[in-house]
């Protein structure tokens, strides 16, 4: 773990003490930290904005209960993705998994580090990740959006480390063998733009 991170975690650390002793600063602290990463972690599991929201909100509402209950047998952001996975997982089960084109996510819900003029790669990228299994999108963008070592995407995702692994094998090689053509139809598609 860089310097960083072992900063960003202390300070999580501190923040879910202050949580365990009822201290709601600190829980909207924590909240706004994490609520893009959990926006654009979820909208791999589901583009339904309202699911999304539900397990955020879900996550932060269990967060809050078991501030005290946190071990530190891993990082907090481990453990906060960990519970907003199982929390979308739950929320898909209630409400149903069928996925709601980008264009209708709001603006504050797209990825914050994207530049704006860089649509485009976006969509070819979004259109390849939507070919994978929900697992294997979550795999990549915990492992390559957020930055999750495989063995905190396997606490995450409550799995050994070799499925994890699979999981990212299989993504990769479905991605290395559909991007290729997906690229020739935005080319297509640009040529003919008016």
């Amino acid at each position: 773990m860089s310097n960083a991170d072992n900063e960003a975690d202390a300070t999580d650390r501190q923040l879910l003490r202050r949580m365990a002793e009822g201290d709601r600063a600190a829980l909207s602290v924590m909240y706004r930290a994490y609520h893009g990463r959990l926006c654009r972690f979820l909208a791999r599991l589901t583009r339904r904005a309202d699911v999304v929201e539900e397990a955020i909100n879900d996550c932060f509402w269990i967060a809050w209960q078991k501030a005290s209950t946190f071990q530190g047998d891993s990082r907090v952001s481990t453990w906060i993705m960990g519970i907003a996975y199982r929390c979308g997982l739950k929320a898909l089960r209630q409400h149903g998994s069928e996925p709601v084109d980008e264009d209708t996510l709001p603006e504050d819900r797209m990825p914050s580090h994207d530049p704006d003029d860089d649509r485009i790669m976006r969509d070819w990228l979004g259109k390849g990740l939507e070919r994978l299994s929900a697992d294997q999108r979550v795999v990549v963008e915990l492992v390559y959006g957020i930055g999750h070592t495989l063995e905190d995407v396997a606490t995450i995702m409550q799995c050994p480390v070799g499925t994890v692994k699979a999981r990212l094998f299989h993504a990769r090689v479905k991605l290395r063998n559909v991007l290729p053509g997906l690229a020739g139809e935005h080319s297509i598609r640009r040529e003919n733009a008016p």
